[in-house]
């Protein structure tokens, strides 16, 4: 199916306007999150964010954690929704912190949605420690659009039976007639034991080198003192904290698009 049509069949599953009338709401139990998502409720406030904890590394470096001590999970909430590793930080929410959410989301009865689009087992650009986790509560949203091929745009979902019958009807009236190509490559990938050689040896390494090279650069001409760097753990963006901008990030934005360098703004 396609990769953004995914959540928006989720997100309006589990939350959104119920039949009674009520309101259920998207928990990202860790901000910031991927922006896409904005885009994929029918509702107006779909969705909830919790702040996370910070911890100071060295190097200039920092890195983001679920603050489990003040994660709210009420009754208007449907669902967990987390992306590991996070776009566009970069970070990886730890075995340990995932396993809590897992149980979290058991205990309320409600689905733990995985937004596993750069991570394990495929196309595995995850530069820490993670094991992939599922059970029939976890709905493990997967992509190969990460493989570096043209066409082969797909998305996939892993969940319980329930939950894959209700999707299976969502896309056959929305998207009738979804592109063969990707999951055609991916058996013949699977079948040949490429899929995973390919990520472990081609694609991991790849964007590890270039998340190097671009520390480098940003050292280059920023210090640890004017510029922390979230540790990058994984996926394809850097995310940087400037704790004593003298400018709004819009403004930041716009000077760095003039010079054709692309950020995210994190407003």
């Amino acid at each position: 199916m396609a990769v953004r049509a995914r959540f928006f069949y989720l997100f309006n599953l589990f939350a959104g306007r119920r039949a009674d009338g009520s309101t259920k709401k998207v928990l990202f139990p860790l901000a910031p999150e991927y922006i896409g998502y904005a885009d994929s409720g029918l509702e107006d406030d779909l969705f909830v964010s919790a702040r996370p904890n910070i911890e100071l590394l060295p190097e200039g470096q920092f890195k983001y954690h679920v603050d489990f001590e003040h994660l709210h999970i009420g009754e208007e909430t449907g669902m967990i929704c987390v992306s590991r590793p996070t776009n566009p930080t970069g970070n990886v929410i730890t075995d340990e912190e995932l396993m809590k959410l897992d149980r979290l989301a058991n205990q309320h009865n409600i689905p733990l949605v995985i937004d596993n689009a750069y991570g394990v087992p495929f196309p595995g650009i995850i530069f820490s420690e993670a094991r992939p986790l599922w059970n029939p509560n976890i709905i493990l949203c997967m992509s190969l659009s990460k493989l570096g091929l043209p066409g082969s745009r797909c998305g996939i979902i892993i969940a319980n039976d329930k939950t894959i019958s209700a999707i299976a009807n969502m896309n056959g009236i929305i998207s009738l007639a979804p592109g063969g190509m990707g999951p055609a490559m991916m058996c013949e990938m699977i079948k040949r034991n490429d899929l995973l050689r390919l990520s472990e040896t081609v694609i991991k390494p790849f964007y590890y080198q270039r998340v190097q090279q671009t520390i480098a650069i940003i050292r280059r001409y920023l210090s640890e003192e004017r510029c922390l760097i979230h540790k990058p753990e994984g996926a394809i963006f850097l995310w940087l904290w400037f704790k004593d901008l003298p400018i709004t990030t819009e403004l930041l934005y716009q000077r760095l698009k003039a010079r054709g360098v692309l950020m995210v703004p994190g407003h």
